[in-house]
Order: structure tokens, then C-alpha cells, then sequence
């Protein structure tokens, strides 16, 4: 019997240093004197975040708990993550409604932390006017390895300075940032899953974000909605990390996410620019886009540097689909002569279909300035009313095309001959006429590509598609799985755009 019970004393006062597989549990009934049982909960989540150590699980009872935590501890590969959730079945919330960012703030901070778990929380209603401060929704920082931010809503973080000296020189605002600012150990096995990242009035910054010294990550299953700047960004050369070389987002995923009605139209950084993305890679490289739906936001996917000299790199956007967009559906190269480049990248069987709504002459796919060795195939490009197809801002050398462009399936209710295909110097109306002149698309064809029924969002081929094992898998990185997950290729051979025939 003795032995019995210092074995229980032991295990208690094990329970207590946060030793492995200790749980402990937050309620808004609790006391912070309490023992954390589930019986005697602690009352607030920064107790738990002071006291908690590798293996622990701190389980947040639902209920409202006006409070910014900060992870003030690691857990380590030998005794296991540090995890932070909702109670199953419950949900519990942080509220910031009555406090005021001081400087960069976030709700909940993890500062140079490693494996650590955030689960299940809602966090909301952080504000401020004033430019000089950054409120943050989640604020991951510094240095470490193994985060994982899983199934939160993140909501209402705004940041409604008014003023601004350029386009995107406001005030500055995240729903969940990911800033690695240390040169010599990056922020690694990075998992943001299953968020609901909406609601957001974000100045210049961006809704979802991985910025700088940051490697290994995976961006998936996340819904970003109803922001007023970019919704998922991946960033270079931003000078968050003091080394240049490090000083780069790389080796990530961005998959199986949906981003919809993202406009910077209104955000008073932009005024009246339709400018956002739903998808950018600003200066990352060796990034795997695919298997995400895109629809109503201003730029669909948008690959390229903001940085003079800088360019985002070895990216493969593939099997995504993309609709409505308010300007160009895909968007490639810097945007002025003077700004970074698009290398190595390639744009393979996603569908976009009637973008440029908003009638700014970007047209479905854009090419602007400084790109080199880049892929556009195996695409369907189903232009709206107005029949634009592309907009190359740039000059196209011959002995050096900044974008190979092949195998893809073009088409616009009005035909072939009203298609139109803007230039640097010219503008050429009807396919065969484009096809000549630029050397492109030799072997594409302008077909109807019989959606299933493209008035209830349904983009999957029709048995009698033209676009079906009309594809190239010649040398191209087509990937396992079309966007809802069916085989890519079939009998060795491909379909046109982001479904594979059923």
C-alpha cells in the first residue's frame, strides 16, 4: 500500500512539471490556484501557457476568455509536442475586442518555440487605427521547429489606418503570420491546416502568410474569405531574415485550400486597386501549389518578386481551379521593368474560367515583365464575354521565350476569330493568327471543352470533352492526383485542365 501511494504522489508531482502524456485543463470557472484537473481547472489559458512542458495537453473548456497568450515554453522529438486545443466538443474563444496591439501583437504569440500544437481556438477582434501598430490573429516568430496551427477560426484582426504614401503603404494586419527573422536556424515542419482565416481588414499585409527563414511547411485544407488584401502569401526577400540567403519562404505546399471574395478594392492601402491574390508566391521558391479552388478575388494565383533583381522560383502551380477572378486568373513575372522576376515556373492543368471581370485587360493568363524558362500546358482557358485570353506586357524574344507556352485548350462563347491575345506593341485577334505570329501553342487548340455545367460551378469534362488524353506528361510534373484527389494520369494518358475524366 505504501509503495502504492508514493508511486501516485510521484506521478502527480511528474503530472505537475508537464512530464509526457500530463493533461491539464483551463475553464471560466477555473483557478489559477487550482491544480489544473479537469475537477479543479486553472482560469486562464496564460497560466497554463506558463506552467505547461514538453507532453502536456492543456484542454480549454469552451467560454469566452478576454486575454493574449504567449507560448512561453518548447516541447522537444523525445517527449512530445506542447498542446494547446479546445475541449473536444466545445469551443474556446479568445477574445481581443478590449485590448489595444502594442507594436506587432498578436492574440497568441509563439516566439522562438518548437513543437508546439494550437487547436480548435476561435480568435477574433483585434483592432487598432493607428499605422505604426500590427495586430496579429496568431504571431509565429523567431526561430524553431514543428509548430502545428490546426482547425482555428481566425476572424475580425483589422488594421483601418487610413492614410497611405503609395498603393500597399498602409497599416499592417494578419490573421496568421509565420515571420522567420533568425539567420542562422529557420522555422521548420511548419503545418497550418484546417483554418477559417476570414473577415480580416489587413492594410498592405496578407490574411495567411509563412515571410523569410522559413522551410518545410505545409499550408492545406485552410478556407480564407471575406479579406481585404491577399489571402495566402509566401514571401522572400522582405529583409525578416538578416541574411539574404536564408531570407527566403521554401520547400512548402500550398493544397487543398479554398480562398474566396479576396479584394483590396475599398482597403483604404489600395483604394480603388483590385491588386490582391488569392494565391502569391512573392519571392519563394521550390513551392508545390495544387488541388485549391480560387474564385472571386482579384489575381487567382500570382507568381512573382517584388524585389528588384530577387525572383520567385521553381514553383509548380497544378490541378487548381480558378473562376471569377476580378482581374487575371494566373499572373506571372514582376510588375514593373524595375521589380524581380518569374523563373522555373510552371502552370499545368489548372481550369480558369471567366476571370478579368472586372475588365482590366489582364485577361485569364498574364505575362509582365522579366520571366525566364517558364511553363504554361495542359490548361483550360475558358475566356468571358470579352474573349481576352492573355496580356504579355513584355518582350517576347524568340531565341529566348520567358514562357512556353503548349498543349493547352483555349475557348470563348463568341469563337475563335473574336479570341484576343494582347502584346507589348500589338494586340491580334483569332487563334491561328496568335498561334503564327507568337510561335505558341502549336499545339493547342481553341474547342469548347464541354464542361459538365459551368452555371453551377461544375468544371469536370463531359464523356465527350475534346480536352480528355489531350494532355502532355512529357517531361512535366503532372502529379499523382487531379484536384479531388482521382488519378492524374489514366492508361498513360491525361486530361486538359484540373479533373481527370471520370
Amino acid at each position: 500500500m505504501k509503495v502504492s501511494i508514493l508511486f501516485m504522489l510521484l506521478a502527480c508531482v511528474c503530472g505537475a512539471f508537464g512530464q509526457p502524456n500530463s493533461s491539464f485543463y483551463v475553464a471560466t470557472t477555473g483557478n489559477n490556484s487550482n491544480p489544473g484537473t479537469q475537477a479543479a481547472p486553472w482560469r486562464t489559458i496564460q497560466h497554463a501557457a506558463d506552467t505547461a512542458r514538453a507532453g502536456s495537453t492543456v484542454n480549454v473548456r469552451g467560454g469566452i476568455y478576454e486575454e493574449l497568450v504567449s507560448i512561453n515554453a518548447s516541447g522537444n522529438a523525445t517527449d512530445g509536442f506542447i498542446t494547446f486545443r479546445s475541449y473536444p466538443g466545445e469551443t474556446a474563444i479568445l477574445e481581443a475586442e478590449h485590448f489595444t496591439p502594442s507594436g506587432r501583437s498578436g492574440v497568441l504569440t509563439i516566439n522562438n518555440k518548437s513543437y508546439v500544437r494550437i487547436e480548435g481556438f476561435e480568435i477574433r477582434n483585434f483592432r487598432t487605427a493607428e499605422h505604426r501598430l500590427a495586430p496579429l490573429g496568431i504571431d509565429v516568430i523567431g526561430a524553431g521547429s514543428h509548430i502545428e496551427l490546426l482547425k482555428n477560426n481566425v476572424h475580425h484582426i483589422e488594421q483601418t489606418f487610413e492614410g497611405r504614401d503609395a498603393p500597399g503603404q498602409g497599416g499592417n494586419g494578419f490573421g496568421i503570420a509565420v515571420y522567420g527573422t533568425d539567420a542562422k536556424t529557420p522555422i521548420t515542419d511548419l503545418i497550418i491546416d484546417g483554418n477559417e482565416v476570414h473577415h480580416l481588414k489587413t492594410g498592405s499585409s496578407e490574411s495567411l502568410v509563412v515571410n523569410g527563414n522559413v522551410t518545410n511547411f505545409r499550408i492545406t485544407h485552410n478556407v480564407v474569405h471575406d479579406n481585404n488584401n491577399i489571402g495566402i502569401d509566401v514571401i522572400g526577400f522582405e529583409r525578416t531574415a538578416p541574411d539574404p540567403a536564408v531570407d527566403q519562404a521554401r520547400d512548402g505546399v500550398v493544397s487543398g485550400n479554398l480562398v474566396y471574395n479576396i479584394t483590396s478594392r475599398g482597403n483604404p492601402a489600395y483604394r480603388n486597386d483590385e491588386s490582391s491574390d488569392g494565391i502569391y508566391v512573392d519571392g519563394g521558391t521550390r513551392i508545390l501549389i495544387e488541388q485549391n479552388v480560387i474564385h472571386d478575388v482579384d489575381f487567382g494565383i500570382e507568381l512573382a518578386s517584388e524585389h528588384k533583381d530577387r525572383a520567385t522560383s521553381y514553383v509548380i502551380a497544378r490541378n487548381n481551379l480558378v473562376y471569377h477572378g476580378h482581374t487575371a486568373g494566373v499572373s506571372i513575372g514582376g510588375y514593373a521593368p524595375e521589380r524581380g522576376r518569374t523563373d522555373h515556373c510552371t502552370v499545368i492543368n489548372n481550369t480558369l474560367y471567366d476571370n478579368d471581370t472586372s475588365a482590366t485587360g489582364s485577361g485569364e493568363f498574364q505575362l509582365q515583365w522579366n520571366m525566364a524558362d517558364n511553363i504554361f500546358a495542359n490548361n483550360i482557358v475558358y475566356a468571358g464575354s470579352r474573349c481576352l485570353m492573355t496580356l504579355i506586357k513584355s518582350e517576347v524574344k524568340s531565341d529566348q521565350p520567358p514562357v512556353n507556352i503548349d498543349h493547352n485548350f483555349y475557348y470563348c462563347a463568341y469563337g475563335s476569330k473574336a479570341s484576343t491575345w494582347k502584346e507589348i506593341d500589338a494586340t491580334v485577334t483569332g487563334f491561328e493568327k496568335y498561334a503564327q505570329s507568337s510561335g505558341n501553342d502549336r499545339h493547342s487548340h481553341f474547342l469548347d471543352p464541354h464542361f459538365v455545367d459551368a452555371a453551377t460551378k461544375d468544371f469536370h469534362l463531359r464523356s465527350d470533352s475534346p480536352a480528355i488524353a489531350a494532355g502532355t506528361t512529357d517531361g512535366m510534373p503532372v502529379g499523382e492526383l487531379d484536384l479531388e484527389g482521382s488519378p492524374r494520369v489514366k492508361s498513360g494518358n491525361i486530361d486538359i485542365g484540373c479533373y481527370q475524366g471520370r
